[in-house]
């Protein structure tokens, strides 16, 4: 079961180095460029959140490698 307010942890890759100006477009989203492609780690409270990050990458006519959903880590002290 999930919290009704948790975050999901997802890393999407995308072909092609995308500017530090991309990073404004995409709310509670940060950019990691790698050589030949960006990879984004975005944090998001829905899957239609993720639907409308992946719709604007469309719209940019961004090239979508993979989508991966990061599982949840519990540290323990």
């Amino acid at each position: 079961m999930s919290d009704q307010g948790s975050r999901h942890r997802y890393d999407i890759v995308v072909r092609g180095r995308l500017s530090s100006r991309y990073e404004g477009a995409f709310d509670d989203v940060t950019l990691e460029p790698r050589p030949g492609e960006t990879r984004l780690h975005a944090d998001l409270v829905d899957s239609a959140q993720l639907y409308g990050l992946l719709n604007r990458l469309r719209d940019f006519g961004i090239e979508l490698v993979s989508v991966n959903a990061v599982p949840h880590t519990h540290d323990v002290g």
